[in-house]
């Protein structure tokens, strides 16, 4: 992803969002800034058609809708924040091809775990990615999750085995 890609960004996400949770355009703009090799979109002959924001983190740590990507020192997780495909691009599997570009990425940096905020009853998507609820959050990641306002999941799923190994999903 790149800054000519954010008015595409906000358009898709308009598409995809009710309105009580569209981020604002400075917002997306400062995550991208914050983590350039993070960012990805897709595109089709239309032009982009999917997108996907993302940054390393920690494990149970949420980040609130429209909060900043906050750098973690011994990051042991890869935070995927907001996935997006234009009901133009419904069916073709760029979510998934999304994603596991994604985690490919987290995996070449060593992170354990990857984890999301599930909104919008996506948490089936989630679920055949590979990932599961996990509630065993603190109260102020408890407090992050409803700044959503709208029913949300955490969930996490693990990307290394505890010896280190890839897994092979």
């Amino acid at each position: 992803m790149c800054e000519s890609d954010i008015p595409d960004v906000m358009s898709i996400q308009a598409e995809c969002y009710p309105v009580d949770v569209l981020e604002e355009e400075s917002v997306v703009r400062a995550r991208l800034a914050s983590q350039p090799g993070f960012g990805w979109v897709a595109e089709d002959r239309q032009g982009v058609c999917a997108y996907l924001f993302a940054y390393p983190s920690r494990v149970g740590k949420v980040t609130p809708l429209d909060g900043e990507f906050q750098q973690q020192v011994q990051a042991d997780c890869l935070y995927l924040h907001d996935l997006a495909v234009h009901p133009r691009a419904a069916g073709r599997r760029i979510g998934p091809a999304l994603v596991g570009h994604a985690l490919e990425q987290a995996r070449r940096l060593r992170l354990r775990y990857s984890a999301l905020v599930s909104v919008q009853q996506s948490h089936d998507f989630w679920a055949r990615q590979g990932y599961a609820r996990h509630d065993r959050l603190e109260p102020q990641q408890l407090d992050n999750l409803a700044s959503y306002r709208i029913p949300a999941i955490y969930m996490v799923r693990e990307l290394l085995s505890t010896n280190n190994e890839h897994d092979n999903q």
